[in-house]
């Protein structure tokens, strides 16, 4: 009986002793939830302060920004429609400025193609693209008649496992697949602005993507290369039609997992920090260039990155991260900025101010950065959710 007694006893311990690997707290779980706290909290100072704007924003109109994943079936297909009616209208920009546009599809790659050097590894970087997605949705929304917001990428929820991600499924719903698979490929030199380059290893596809709306026959590319080799016709701004290729690559993927994020996010006390850490110090592996990198295919060349379609789901969740990160202190970080006008500041020139103008070529005439800087304020408005 004593010894049943001692037992009964020790069995508390033993329990715990025996749980403890178990109920040790998964850190990439902390992270997500960590990552939902603050995306509430910016949400919540976002909603507080629009009410008393003259704007025209308010809590009716804002747009809101789901997740891929958090879209219906059918707001998914709305989107792609509305990509698809873009590629399918005639270009604006010039043949004699651009002579490979074919579509107005290609006026925003040609914008990116020209403006590269500029905003890029420099302070530009956060507001031309902010404005850049913004300018893009504006036209789904009001050349091809999609009623919805621009969805993103979130990369915490498929950093695990790409291919297995809705997004990547190839379903009609998806935004396309990885590429066909190439084997023996060495790596690939990407060359960035800045004079820096950077060796990319092979992926699991590397060929024309295989299945979805954006599959060979489906999709054209018909700028660049301009950051690979060898570059296309007439240093990549000539008609080089081709299909989109895809090499999607854990390699690179496993840089946005959550816990990655959330310490951009508490990390970074003002944003030349998470500029610089976006990008890990300058074209290493940071969330923006491995987000380029895990996608592979024509995303590893910089210059005209924007002619896969995802590129524009991973811009608007890199937009995410800074927009929850000034909710944080919309006060003291709406208006902060880092970094010269031009990429790894070659050549020199002068640290950007809420009055540098960024132009956007046919696509808008050209924005001071304060204009940019709130997404809620002047020309913008919208949020994530």
């Amino acid at each position: 009986m004593r010894l049943l007694a001692l037992l009964a006893g020790a069995l508390p311990l033993l329990t715990l002793i025996s749980a403890a690997p178990e109920s040790r707290p998964d850190p990439e779980a902390v992270a997500a939830r960590r990552i939902d706290k603050l995306q509430r909290q910016y949400q919540t100072h976002i909603l507080d302060t629009i009410k008393p704007r003259t704007t025209g924003c308010t809590t009716k109109t804002i747009l809101r920004r789901k997740e891929w994943h958090d879209l219906s079936r059918r707001e998914r297909l709305a989107y792609i429609a509305a990509v698809r009616c873009l590629a399918a209208l005639p270009a604006r920009t010039p043949r004699s400025a651009v002579p490979g546009v074919r579509s107005r599809y290609d006026d925003f790659v040609a914008a990116h193609l020209a403006l590269t050097p500029l905003v890029h590894f420099s302070g530009r970087f956060l507001p031309f693209h902010r404005q850049y997605v913004h300018l893009y949705e504006r036209a789904l929304r009001a050349e091809c008649g999609y009623r919805g917001a621009q969805p993103y990428w979130d990369w915490t929820r498929s950093w695990r496992d790409l291919r297995g991600a809705g997004v990547f499924s190839g379903a009609p719903w998806s935004m396309g697949s990885d590429g066909v698979s190439v084997a023996g490929r060495e790596p690939t030199v990407v060359q960035l602005p800045g004079g820096l380059a950077i060796a990319i290893p092979p992926g699991t596809g590397g060929g024309c993507v295989e299945r979805g709306p954006f599959r060979e026959g489906r999709f054209e590319v018909h700028l660049g290369p301009v950051g690979l080799s060898p570059q296309g016709p007439e240093g990549g701004l000539g008609f080089n039609p081709r299909c989109l290729t895809r090499d999607l690559n854990l390699f690179f993927s496993g840089d946005g997992r959550p816990s990655n994020v959330s310490r951009l996010l508490d990390g970074c006390a003002d944003v030349g920090c998470l500029n610089v850490q976006m990008d890990g110090a300058v074209g290493a592996r940071g969330v923006h260039t491995s987000g380029h990198f895990s996608i592979g295919g024509v995303e590893l060349d910089v210059f005209v990155s924007p002619s896969d379609p995802m590129f524009w789901l991973h811009h608007a969740q890199i937009d995410r991260v800074w927009s929850i990160w000034q909710g944080q202190d919309l006060e003291g970080r709406t208006n902060q900025l880092w970094g010269t006008e031009t990429a790894a500041n070659v050549p020199p020139s002068p640290n950007v101010t809420l009055e540098t103008p960024i132009g956007f070529g046919v696509l808008a005439g050209p924005v001071p950065i304060g204009d940019i800087v709130s997404t809620v304020d002047k020309d913008l408005c919208y949020i994530y959710v």
